[in-house]
């Protein structure tokens, strides 16, 4: 019985279909998640740059003919998302701010002793956004006019491509993807819609 145990040991055939069997899930696993990875950058950098086209269109002030200025920069962001994005799960936002460096601040308020460096009600606050309430984020809803800086956020839900990986997506299987830019109107004169005849 020794001998046999000896041959088994030094026999070498097979060898290389068990380093694969124990190889192949981990090597299939790591391109499965790069190609995971590039899908959700690509898209990512696919809704960016559609933002910046929406965005160019919502600076000028255009209102189109039979839709809604904001209409029509969803339509800019779904022609430039070449079909990944659906319009179903997708959230545009628009906030207005007096400069670009007031994007995403709060509003000012007066720490009234004890200073705890944060909000607490009945301070006094500086209303930037007109709502009648402090805000964590002073940004005024709209798309805003002439020369004002606004903030254009678009986010959508992306679905993983390969079911191992579903697991690690908080809701059904789905990544919430976002995208931003700010820019400033243009000083546009406010005009009747498109091709109104007016």
């Amino acid at each position: 019985m020794p001998a046999f145990w000896r041959r088994l040991g030094s026999c070498r055939q097979g060898v290389t279909a068990l380093e694969f069997a124990f190889a192949a899930p981990a090597v299939i696993a790591a391109v499965a998640a790069a190609i995971e990875l590039a899908m959700v950058m690509f898209v990512t950098s696919l809704a960016e740059g559609a933002l910046r086209e929406a965005s160019r269109f919502g600076i000028t002030g255009a209102i189109p003919a039979g839709i809604s200025r904001e209409q029509k920069i969803a339509e800019i962001l779904l022609d430039h998302t070449i079909g990944l994005v659906e319009a179903a799960g997708l959230t545009v936002g628009y906030k207005v701010y007096p400069a670009f460096g007031d994007v995403g601040k709060p509003e000012p308020f007066t720490d009234a002793a004890p200073a705890n460096g944060q909000y607490d009600a009945g301070e006094a606050f500086n209303d930037i956004n007109g709502n009648g309430q402090w805000d964590a984020d002073m940004g005024a809803a709209g798309t805003g006019g002439p020369g004002d800086v606004v903030l254009y956020t678009v986010a959508f839900d992306w679905a993983l491509l390969t079911p191992m990986f579903t697991a690690f997506a908080p809701e059904n299987g789905k990544l919430r993807l976002s995208a931003s830019v700010a820019v400033r109107n243009e000083p546009y004169n406010v005009l009747p819609p498109q091709g109104s005849g007016s």
